[in-house]
């Protein structure tokens, strides 16, 4: 069954999360790359940035738990696109990682996937 997916990005730090059927907090369980320096002002467009929250542990298996949410919501009565909206802080670093990777795993699966990143080409946030 393909289902339509959108899944934005987004960082809590900048406004309120926008309306998702799912909802992804990656601000306290995951590594949050703004702490390195040489990292801070990097994106998710930048590979440093990528390998340094996909090798953080747990990732993976949230991908994967997520991704079989969204299969659970397309098989309902009355399917239709399903949001899935990702957060962290800032939402430049883990939060568009996240996304990417799980697009990624939805499309293998033969969905058809849009992604937005609300939030990751404003400013570093000061904290």
């Amino acid at each position: 069954m393909t289902v339509a997916v959108e899944i934005v990005s987004f960082g809590y730090l900048h406004a309120e999360p926008p309306a998702a059927h799912l909802t992804i907090d990656l601000r306290h369980h995951f590594r949050d790359p703004h702490v390195s320096p040489e990292l801070r002002y990097m994106t998710a467009d930048d590979e440093p940035v990528r390998t340094a929250v996909l090798n953080t542990p747990g990732i993976t298996a949230l991908v994967e738990a997520t991704a079989t949410a969204v299969t659970a919501f397309a098989s309902g009565p009355s399917a239709g696109t399903v949001t899935v909206a990702d957060g962290c802080a800032g939402g430049r670093h883990r939060a568009p990682t996240f996304a990417r990777a799980l697009a990624d795993r939805l499309r293998a699966a033969g969905h058809d996937v849009t992604v937005r990143h609300r939030d990751m080409g404003k400013p570093v946030v000061q904290r």
